[in-house]
C-alpha cells in the first residue's frame, strides 16, 4: 500500500503464481509464529496434573488422536476452506465479520450513517445468490427490527475483540517462558525457578521496547526463523517416530479418543483444556488475511505448517511412549524429546520463534485496537504506522506498554506453564466461539445459503468448541480468571466509550441549527468576515452543529470561507481515494459555506495534515468548477432540509484550470486553462502548497471568482475550529446512566488523546470551543 495516497490495491486482481508463493512464504513468519510454538507447552500442560501416564499409553495415544483431530477440523477445515472466504474486501478478523453483517443488514450502531455510503466500490460484496429463503428473510428483518438483538450482536463481536486482546497479554507470556524453560536441563530444580523468570521477563521487555522500531525493519528474519523451526521440529518428530515407536501412527484413529475419555473420564476431560493449546493462533490466519491473500495462507498452512506440527506431535508421542518418568519430569516438556546433542541450538531456536509468534499476536492487537477507534468503540489513541509499504504494521505507545505491564505481571504472577496455558487456552476458544457464531449470520445474511446450513456449520464446530471451553472454564481458579477479567475490564471500557459517543451525536442531531437561522443572518452572517478558511469539525452529516451558532453569538468575527468537515469512520477497510470526499453547499454562492463528509475505512490511514489540507481543497475547488458544468454528476440528495453532496476525487489531476505548486517561487511558465501543474522542492518537498487559478474563457466568471476566493483564503491560512464537549447526564437520569457518563465517559474523555491527534491537526492552528452537553 502506499501510505501516502491511502490505496491498498485491489484485492479482486489475479495474482500470479510467483507472487503467491512469495506471499506464502513471508506468511510463515508473521502468521504462524504463535501456533507452531505451540509443541513447546501442549503435552506439558496436558499431563500436568489432571492425568497420568499409564503402561498401556492410551492416555498418550489419546491424547495425540485429539491433537491430531483438533487440528483437522478447526484450523484445517474451519479457518482454512471455510472462515477464510469471509473476507470483508480481502480483510479478516472479528471486526470484519461484524462489519460485513453490517453492510448486508441494517444492524450498524454508527450513528453517522448515510445512503450514499452504500455506494462505495467497496461497501457491496458479491453473494452466491439472491436472498431467497424465506427464513433468511425473516431472520433480516427480526434483527433489523429488535434494537436488543443488534447490542447482543455488538456485545458479541467486543467479546471477541477483547479476547484477542486478552490473547495478546497471555501468548508472549506463554511462549516465552515454555521456550526458556529448557534450562531446566541444565541446572538443578530448586535453581531454574530462580532463573527462567528473570530472564523470561528480560526477554519480554527487550521485546515491546523495540515494538517503535517496526516489524518491518526485522521482519526478512521472521519467516527464516519459523521455517528453520519448523523443519527444526519435524526433523526431530521424524527421528523420534523411527526411533523410538514407528506403530504410534495408530493414535491417529479417533478410537483412541473414545478410549482416553472412557478410562481418565472427569480427569480427561479436564486435561482438553492442554490440548486445547495446540491451536493457539488459528485466528491469526483469518485475522492478518489483509496483510497477504487467501491463497497463500492455504498454501502456507496446508503445505508446511499442518505437517510439520503432526510430525512434531507424534514424535513426542512416541518418545512419551517409551518413557515412562516420574511426574516431575513432565514438566520439561517438549525438550526431554529432543536428543541431548542439539538441545541448545534447539533453545535458541525455540526462543527465537516465541518472539516471533509474540510479535505476531502484539501487532494483530494494535491493529484490531486501532479498528475499534475508528468505529467509535475505543477511546482515541496515538497511532504510528511503521512501515510506508505494509498498512497493517502499526504502533500505539499506550496500548503497548499496558500490554508490557499486564505481560509482565502474568509471567511472575503465574510462574507456571499450567496456569498460563488455562488463561490462554480459555481466551482462544471464546474467539473462536465467537467467530462460529458469527460465521454461521453470515452464511445466511451474506452467502445467502440456507439456515439448515448455518446451524449444521454452528452445531458441528460449536460442539466441538464448546467441549473445549467447558474444559478451560472449570479450571476459573487455575488461571482461566485471567482472559475473562482483561475481557470484562477492556469490555467495560469499549461499551462506556461507545455508548457516550453515541449519546454525543443523538444530542448534536437534536439540537442542529435550522438552515433557515443561517439563511436569516445574510451573506456575513451578521458578523465581519476575515481572510483564511475556517474548518467547523463536526460529526453530522447534515444540518448545522450547536458548537457553530454558540460560536458565533460569542465571537465578532469569522473567516471567508467556511467548511463544515465531518470525519467519520464506514464499516468498510479502506475506501478509495476518488470516494472518500463528499462535498456540498450550504445556502447561496455569496455565503462560502460548505460540508464537507471525509469518509475512512477502519483500516485506512489519515493523512498527515499538509495532504490532508491539500486535498480537501482541492475537493472543494473541483465541486465549484463541475457544480455549473456537470450539476447532477455525483449528486445524492442526502437532506431535504440541508444540501446535495457530490462525491469528488482527491487526485489534483481531476482540477481544470487549477495549477497547484509546492514551493514559494513564482513559477517559471504559466500552464493552460486545461493543464495542471505540481512542481516540489528538492530540499523541502513538504512546502506550503499555493494554487493558482488562470484566466480561462470556458469558465463562468462566477465561478472563477469563487475559486479565486477560494485559492486566496487557503493562502491566507486555515483555522480548525474543535468543539470540546463536556457531557453530564441529565436530570432525572438513571444512577446507572449517571456512572456511566458523569465518571467513566468523562474519565476516559479526559485521559485518552484529543481530537486533534485523531485528525492529524497542528495545534498552532486549532481552536476548542467548550460547550455542555446535557444527554
Amino acid at each position: 500500500m502506499d501510505l501516502e495516497s491511502g490505496v491498498y490495491g485491489n484485492p479482486v486482481k489475479k495474482q500470479s503464481w510467483r507472487t503467491i508463493l512469495t506471499l506464502a512464504y513471508q506468511s510463515l513468519g508473521v502468521v504462524y509464529g504463535d501456533l507452531s510454538t505451540s509443541p513447546l507447552y501442549v503435552y506439558k500442560s496436558t499431563f500436568a496434573e489432571d492425568i497420568q501416564h499409564s503402561e498401556t499409553n492410551e492416555e498418550i495415544y489419546g491424547v495425540l488422536s485429539f491433537v491430531f483431530w483438533t487440528l483437522t477440523l478447526v484450523p484445517l477445515l474451519k479457518y482454512v476452506f471455510i472462515v477464510l472466504r469471509a473476507d470483508d474486501n480481502g480483510e479478516g478478523g472479528t471486526f470484519a465479520l461484524y462489519s460485513l453483517l453490517c453492510r448486508h443488514a441494517r444492524v450498524s450502531f454508527l450513528p453517522s450513517g448515510q445512503v450514499a455510503d452504500e455506494e462505495l466500490s467497496t461497501y457491496k460484496k458479491d453473494g452466491i445468490g439472491p436472498p431467497d429463503t424465506s427464513y433468511g428473510s425473516k431472520l433480516k428483518s427480526t434483527l433489523e427490527k429488535h434494537k436488543v438483538l443488534q447490542r447482543v450482536l455488538l456485545i458479541l463481536a467486543l467479546i471477541g475483540t477483547c479476547m484477542v486482546i486478552g490473547d495478546g497479554v497471555l501468548t508472549p507470556a506463554i511462549s516465552v517462558f515454555s521456550a526458556v524453560s529448557g534450562l531446566e536441563l541444565s541446572m538443578s530444580k530448586e535453581h531454574h525457578k530462580y532463573v527462567e523468570v528473570p530472564i523470561a521477563c528480560v526477554i519480554l521487555v527487550c521485546l515491546f521496547a523495540l515494538q517503535h522500531y517496526g516489524t518491518h525493519r526485522v521482519g526478512f528474519m521472521f519467516a527464516p526463523i519459523v521455517i528453520t523451526w519448523l523443519l527444526c521440529i519435524s526433523v526431530i518428530g521424524v527421528y523420534n517416530i523411527f526411533h523410538w515407536n514407528p506403530h504410534v501412527y495408530q493414535a491417529l484413529s479417533p478410537y483412541y479418543m473414545y478410549k482416553f475419555l472412557k478410562k481418565t473420564q472427569r480427569g480427561g476431560w479436564m486435561s482438553l483444556g492442554g490440548i486445547l493449546l495446540c491451536i493457539t493462533g488459528s485466528e491469526a490466519m483469518f485475522a492478518d488475511l489483509g496483510h497477504f491473500s487467501q491463497l497463500s495462507i492455504q498454501i502456507a498452512f496446508t503445505l508446511v505448517v499442518y505437517p510439520s506440527l503432526i510430525l512434531a506431535y507424534m514424535g513426542q508421542a512416541a518418545y512419551l511412549s517409551k518413557h515412562h518418568m516420574i511426574e516431575s519430569d513432565y514438566r520439561i516438556g517438549f525438550y526431554v524429546s529432543v536428543p541431548e546433542e542439539i538441545r541448545w541450538p534447539v533453545l535458541a531456536i525455540a526462543i527465537l520463534a516465541a518472539v516471533v509468534g509474540s510479535q505476531a499476536i502484539i501487532t494483530g492487537t494494535f491493529s484490531i485496537i486501532k479498528q475499534c477507534s475508528a468505529l467509535g468503540c475505543f477511546p482515541r489513541v496515538k497511532i504510528v504506522h511503521t512501515s510506508s509499504k505494509i498498512h497493517g504494521q502499526i504502533y500505539i505507545p499506550e496500548i503497548n506498554w499496558i500490554l508490557m505491564l499486564l505481560c509482565l505481571a502474568v509471567t511472575i504472577g503465574f510462574r507456571d506453564t499450567k496456569r498460563m496455558g488455562n488463561a490462554s487456552g480459555l481466551a482462544v476458544i471464546t474467539v473462536m466461539l465467537v467467530t462460529t457464531c458469527l460465521m454461521s449470520l453470515v452464511i445466511v445474511l451474506c452467502w445467502h445459503q440456507s439456515v439448515f446450513l448455518a446451524v449444521c456449520f454452528i452445531f458441528f464446530f460449536g460442539t466441538i468448541e464448546a467441549l473445549y471451553f467447558s474444559a478451560s472454564l472449570i479450571k476459573f481458579l487455575e488461571g482461566a480468571w485471567v482472559p475473562i477479567a482483561l475481557a470484562f475490564i477492556f469490555l467495560i471500557v469499549m461499551y462506556v466509550w461507545h455508548y457516550g459517543t453515541l449519546k454525543k451525536y443523538e444530542y448534536d442531531v437534536q439540537n442542529k441549527v435550522s438552515i433557515n437561522w443561517i439563511l436569516s443572518l445574510g451573506p456575513s452572517l451578521g458578523i465581519v468576515r476575515v481572510r483564511g478558511i475556517g474548518l467547523i469539525d463536526t460529526g453530522l452529516v447534515s444540518g448545522i452543529p450547536a458548537i457553530f451558532s454558540h460560536f458565533v453569538t460569542n465571537l465578532p468575527a469569522f473567516h471567508q470561507v467556511l467548511v463544515f468537515l465531518c470525519i467519520k469512520s464506514v464499516p468498510v477497510p479502506y475506501v478509495r481515494p476518488e470516494e472518500r470526499f463528499l462535498v456540498g453547499r450550504i445556502g447561496p454562492k455569496q455565503y462560502r459555506l460548505y460540508r464537507c463528509i471525509v469518509r475512512y475505512g477502519y483500516r485506512d490511514v489519515h493523512k498527515d495534515d499538509l495532504d490532508f489540507e491539500k486535498d480537501l481543497v482541492c475537493s472543494i475547488a473541483e465541486f465549484v468548477r463541475s457544480e455549473k458544468t456537470e450539476p447532477n454528476v455525483g449528486s445524492v440528495d442526502l437532506d431535504k432540509d440541508d444540501e446535495k453532496m457530490t462525491v469528488v476525487g482527491t487526485s489534483s489531476t481531476h482540477l481544470e484550470g487549477i495549477q497547484v505548486y509546492e514551493d514559494d517561487e513564482n513559477p517559471a511558465k504559466m500552464a493552460g486553462p486545461s493543464e495542471l501543474r505540481e512542481i516540489q522542492s528538492p530540499v523541502k518537498p513538504k512546502k506550503r502548497v499555493r494554487f493558482v487559478v488562470p484566466e480561462s474563457p470556458r469558465m463562468d466568471p462566477s465561478t472563477r471568482d469563487e475559486l479565486r476566493e477560494l485559492m486566496e483564503a487557503r493562502e491566507a491560512g486555515m483555522a480548525f475550529i474543535l468543539g470540546h464537549s463536556y457531557m453530564r447526564a441529565k436530570r432525572g437520569s438513571s444512577l446507572i446512566k449517571k456512572l456511566v457518563i458523569n465518571a467513566g465517559y468523562d474519565f476516559l474523555r479526559r485521559n485518552c488523546r484529543g481530537p486533534t491527534y485523531a485528525l492529524n491537526i497542528p495545534h498552532a492552528s486549532t481552536l476548542e470551543v467548550g460547550m455542555m452537553y446535557y444527554v
